[in-house]
């Protein structure tokens, strides 16, 4: 789709991951290479771009966890193309594939900067989730866990998140085994400031306490932890082991309400992935 100034919407290409990462860490973001490279194995078919004088000028990114739920992240643009309708032309080609697509709920995690477009959009708050960081050296290594059956993750992971996003887990297993204590589990991940800690799901405080200590103690990086202010277990052991609240984002949704047991949830998988 070309644009009257020259430029065109398309599809984010593996040869691109280097000009989106270059975006989010103009934005300040923690995302690595790796996980721009993740959203393509998610979806390939939803990530965009557009193209300016010859370059990636803006991407956003569209995850479907199958057609009950979509998750839109990485709405950036590069500085000096800002204010030239770029993030709401692609947030409308990601809206039509939803729609095309037959998904039930879309979702995102708005700053206040971008919740009054999403609100012309069409979405509507949900509640707030908050993004919890503890400072340390530099990130080189996540201890790896216990090596588990991803059906079994898919089970415990299904009520709670209220999609299947069993592939998604399959992808992280793949980068970084995660830990497991009874019915619950935790994954880590490198960033590219700080390590991310989730997603956790967890049926028990206790639970989830043991998998976070066990995460965190071989560790001396610095952490991010995105988690739901309503679980205030989650708020509470945040706390307890040195975390601090960062900044405070919209959870926003477009479409049929979508129940999730943010009681279990102690960690979402990243504002990019829901």
């Amino acid at each position: 789709m070309h644009e009257g100034d020259g430029s065109k919407i398309r599809l984010l290409r593996d040869d691109d991951v280097p000009a989106a990462f270059e975006l989010s860490s103009e934005a300040g973001w923690n995302q690595t290479e790796a996980d721009w490279r993740l959203l393509l194995a998610l979806a390939r078919k939803s990530c965009f771009v557009i193209e300016a004088d010859r370059q990636v000028v803006a991407t956003t990114t569209l995850v479907c966890y199958e057609r009950k739920l979509a998750w839109i992240g990485m709405v950036l643009t590069k500085r000096e193309y800002r204010r030239r309708g770029m993030a709401r032309r692609l947030l409308a080609e990601a809206m039509t594939q939803a729609d095309q697509m037959g998904i039930e709920t879309t979702k995102l995690d708005a700053t206040d900067q971008g919740r009054p477009l999403y609100e012309e959009l069409g979405f509507r708050a949900e509640q707030k989730i908050e993004r919890w960081s503890r400072p340390g050296g530099t990130v080189v290594q996540i201890p790896a866990g216990v090596r588990a059956q991803e059906t079994t993750l898919r089970e415990l992971d299904l009520t709670p998140f209220g999609a299947d996003r069993s592939l998604l887990l399959d992808l992280l297993s793949e980068r970084n085994t995660p830990t497991r204590v009874s019915r619950s589990f935790l994954f880590a991940r490198p960033g590219r400031v700080t390590a991310y800690l989730g997603p956790c799901v967890s049926e028990t405080p206790g639970a989830a306490r043991s998998l976070i200590k066990q995460c965190l103690q071989s560790t001396t990086c610095g952490w991010s932890w995105d988690l739901f202010p309503r679980n205030q277990d989650a708020v509470d052991s945040a706390r307890n082991f040195g975390f601090a609240p960062q900044r405070q984002l919209t959870r926003m949704f477009r479409g049929k309400p979508l129940q999730q047991n943010e009681k279990a949830m102690y960690a979402i998988a990243g504002f990019e992935l829901g």
